[in-house]
């Protein structure tokens, strides 16, 4: 516990396996008080938040959901070293209160690391409704730590975690009474006592732990004992000597044996505190649904038939918001240049026109789409119907050389790669994790679907819209199978791991999450257009708009008359920075169907991908400010061919990662080779792809 002058602050761990609700709980503890970050030298994400509880702060940590702390996954070894390096003040475990049995390994781990636990039973709800009751009281006498009952998705029971967690931080440690057999007893505390004379500080809360870690003959243990050259070999002896003597007295492998004693006591402490044990199977109504989503057969048409359904009400329902705000960007734009810069200079006309609104409302314009299929994949992912999505695709995944987990992965490409490609730590294998980081940004992003809501309609029909977006996210997912098959033949050769996945029960997805997920989503779609889209939309519209274009210079004689104004706008653009560099590789990319302006928004979308968007509203506005009435879609539809379109989507599609992506592969892969491998060799695919599409529809359609 630290303290700052008059206020105190209490350091909460808050810790769980997946799918138990800690991170429900979290939220419901600090509300908006959150920051996510990394932790430090480890690219794992950490959120942290606080609450102020009777005049006292509570500093919370959200740490990684593991089911145990003894395997090596990034997550798991995050979690370990902070509970056991930095001993928060208080540990809140949170389990799901219906698979008790499962879920208290962990808490029994934790037990062998921290003095003040509390333990927070989630999900007591659903937990009733199967005829569960348990003697909290009596759960807590046999523990001696707090013990809470809560139903995290609707906030109840939070008043009182906040009392336990109190209670725990305010009262003296108390004698452990976790019991694991006087034989594994005896010989860890005949380890502790060894590990009074190691000359580096062990915190006297986790000597039990590293006793029974030496136990298992665990490296990462054995490595920092051994950095005591006084008594670390005679420390790792007596581990030696007592594992040998329990294997032979058990006839049992020492991790096997240890993890009997855990079950062993979690079994005793259940059959003291469950009053009722469960009348009603909590999987019967789960496993009759997979009988028909998860069938051999139809599994993965409903899977389809679902995304397609998600895709169809992105297109049809959001077209209607998506026009209010489109209409309420013209009339703000009429109504300012009527008004408020009526008499402004016309530099500072076309800045706040062309520039802000043109560049950033063509970003806005988009929110009700992202908002309706973010809402769709939300809902999925809340009844646990991802899960078994990835069930369904596992051994699809396996003959392209992909791992089952990489679906997870895959499946948040679709709102943003930065967060996918960090979820891949939940990879072991590292040539699977590197296969699937190489693919990710295959997956068509949000930021890439603003593109495919401007272009489609721009050159398809309505009744075929939905189509052409699920046509290009599975041909993204396509070409990424592809790949990861050319890629574990090649670059990542090597045996593929078993996928073992646990399947959540099908649960009721709460309006609160759904709606938090959503609000999540379109504030960091909202800030990005107000920071980066708005930054790089000036830049574009001063990269357009100077050098000025003296039309005395060059007066083209036509009947004695002057250039019209239509051609000094097309002769301003050309001739500015933006232009110049437009023309510059416009040769290159002409074989592509593409014109310069198409050239230059695409460089930009480097930046972020919406900036394309941004940027083609930025040009048009410019060059074709007269034609106020005509929106984006209206203009890119009368300048260009369908071919061209389809052209352009597929070059948008697999080309060239954004700028945050590559940034992240490095940090991931901790090599640049990797992420240069992405940024060149998927604009060199992009490319070759592009121009044999249009090459080949220009002969056909000709």
């Amino acid at each position: 516990m630290s303290e700052n002058n008059t206020v105190k602050k209490i350091n909460v761990a808050l810790a769980g396996s997946p799918n138990c609700g800690k991170t429900t709980i979290f939220n419901g503890l600090t509300g908006s008080n959150q920051e996510v970050g990394n932790y430090t030298g480890v690219t794992v994400e950490k959120r942290e938040g606080y609450y102020t509880h009777n005049g006292v702060e509570y500093n919370i940590q959200d740490l990684p959901g593991t089911y145990s702390l003894t395997s090596y996954s990034p997550e798991e070894t995050v979690t370990q070293n902070e509970l056991i390096n930095n001993q928060p003040d208080v540990v809140t475990v949170v389990v799901d209160e219906t698979a008790l049995a499962r879920s208290l390994v962990l808490l029994v781990q934790i037990m062998l690391n921290n003095k003040k636990v509390v333990l927070c039973l989630n999900m007591s709800d659903e937990a009733k409704k199967t005829g569960q009751r348990v003697n909290l009281e009596k759960f807590q006498e046999l523990l001696g730590f707090p013990v809470i009952e809560t139903i995290g998705n609707r906030k109840t029971g939070l008043d009182e975690l906040k009392e336990k967690i109190a209670e725990a931080a305010m009262a003296k440690p108390l004698k452990s009474r976790l019991m694991l057999g006087e034989l594994l007893d005896e010989a860890i505390k005949e380890i502790v006592e060894s590990l009074k004379n190691v000359t580096f500080k062990i915190p006297e809360e986790s000597k039990k732990w590293y006793a029974l870690k030496l136990l298992q003959d665990d490296n990462l243990f054995i490595d920092k004992i051994l950095t005591d050259k006084e008594n670390g070999q005679n420390i790792l002896d007596l581990a030696v000597k007592l594992r040998n003597n329990i294997e032979t007295l058990t006839h049992h492998d020492i991790s096997l044996y240890i993890m009997e004693r855990y079950y062993g006591f979690i079994d005793g402490l259940l059959r003291e505190v469950v009053i009722h044990k469960p009348v009603v199977d909590t999987r019967a109504m789960s496993d009759k649904i997979d009988s028909f989503l998860v069938h051999p057969i139809m599994g993965l048409p409903i899977f389809f038939g679902i995304m397609y359904s998600i895709f169809w009400i992105t297109f049809t329902v959001g077209a209607y918001p998506m026009d209010w705000i489109d209409s309420g960007l013209a009339m703000l734009s009429r109504l300012l240049s009527q008004t408020v810069l009526s008499s402004s200079p016309p530099e500072i006309k076309s800045l706040v026109i062309n520039g802000i609104i043109g560049g950033v409302g063509g970003v806005l314009v988009f929110l009700p789409n992202i908002i309706i299929l973010f809402m769709g994949l939300a809902i999925l992912q809340d009844t646990g119907y991802m899960s078994r999505a990835a069930f369904l695709t596992d051994s699809m995944m396996h003959k392209f050389g992909l791992h089952g987990r990489s679906f997870v992965p895959m499946l948040m490409g679709f709102g943003c790669t930065v967060p996918a490609i960090m979820a891949t730590r939940t990879i072991e294998n590292r040539r699977d994790r590197l296969t699937t980081i190489m693919i990710l940004p295959l997956m068509s992003c949000s930021a890439r679907l603003v593109i495919w809501l401007l272009l489609i309609p721009a050159f398809f029909p309505p009744w075929i819209q939905p189509m052409v977006l699920f046509s290009i996210y599975f041909t993204g997912i396509l070409i990424a199978l592809l790949l990861a098959r050319l890629l574990r033949n090649t670059l990542f050769k090597g045996e593929e791991a078993p996928f073992v996945m646990e399947l959540p029960p099908y649960r009721m997805p709460t309006m609160i999450s759904v709606l938090n997920r959503i609000k999540r989503t379109s504030w960091l779609y909202i800030q990005k257009a107000g920071t980066i889209i708005l930054g790089i939309s000036i830049v574009m519209w001063a990269l357009t708009s100077y050098p000025k274009y003296n039309e005395n210079s060059s007066i083209e004689i036509t009947a004695g008359q002057k250039l019209s104004p239509e051609l000094i706008k097309q002769k301003q653009l050309e001739n500015s920075i933006a232009g110049k560099i437009g023309k510059f590789i416009e040769p290159v990319i002409k074989p592509l169907g593409f014109d310069w302006k198409i050239g230059v928004a695409t460089i930009s979308a480097f930046t972020a991908k919406e900036v394309f968007v941004s940027q083609m509203g930025v040009i048009f506005a410019v060059e074709h400010s007269d034609q106020n009435s005509l929106g984006l879609r209206e203009k890119i539809k009368k300048y260009y061919s369908p071919l061209t379109g389809i052209s352009l989507i597929l070059f948008l599609l697999i080309s060239s990662p954004c700028m945050a992506t590559i940034a992240v592969t490095k940090q991931e892969t901790g090599s640049w080779k990797w992420a240069a491998l992405q940024l060149f060799g998927f604009t060199i695919l992009g490319y070759v792809i592009s121009l044999i599409v249009y090459q080949v529809g220009s002969i056909l359609v000709s």
